[in-house]
């Protein structure tokens, strides 16, 4: 059985990430979605809220799994007995920082390949971020996240911010 891992932050999981998903199960009898634990980002999300969304996102894809990880994602992928690392590319801006990735993935295991898909066009501009700061001006994000995404959103920014929050 030829499995590949989806490692990110995936805070939230946007339309474009399954997207990914769902092209990648064509690829490889299984796919797991690894949410990674130790992130340079600070997220909105907390891992296990992460994990929830993505659950009820995937439920009805059979052979897709979601966990979580921490420390290298190469070693993570060897763990699960993966044989490819894939990510997603919006722009020429992702393909520098991921090639870098993928190079220094590939000098620590010569075994494991990166697999790079390019987002349909409709999703080329739609990042995490930007749907956070989209959702926190009360904006309608249905296009971009599945409504259970939406929905948490929403919720998470429903309260005023104080400064204590900042």
């Amino acid at each position: 059985m030829r499995t590949a891992i989806y490692p990110g932050t995936f805070d939230p999981v946007t339309n474009g990430h399954l997207d990914i998903l769902i092209r990648a199960k064509e690829l490889f009898d299984g796919v797991t979605i690894a949410i990674a634990a130790d992130s340079m980002k600070t997220p909105l999300f907390t891992l296990e809220e992460r994990m929830q969304l993505l659950m009820e996102a995937t439920k009805d894809m059979p052979n897709v799994s979601v966990c979580m990880f921490e420390g290298l994602t190469v070693e993570f992928a060897r763990q699960c007995g993966a044989v490819a690392i894939l990510r997603g590319l919006r722009a020429l801006s992702d393909f520098e920082y991921e090639f870098q990735l993928a190079l220094m993935n590939k000098k620590i295991a010569s075994d494991i390949e990166t697999i790079f898909l390019m987002t349909q066009s409709e999703f080329s501009f739609v990042s995490s971020s930007a749907i956070k700061w989209a959702a926190s001006l009360h904006a309608k994000v249905s296009d971009f996240v599945p409504f259970h995404v939406e929905k948490a959103l929403m919720k998470k920014y429903s309260c005023p911010r104080t400064s204590e929050d900042d």
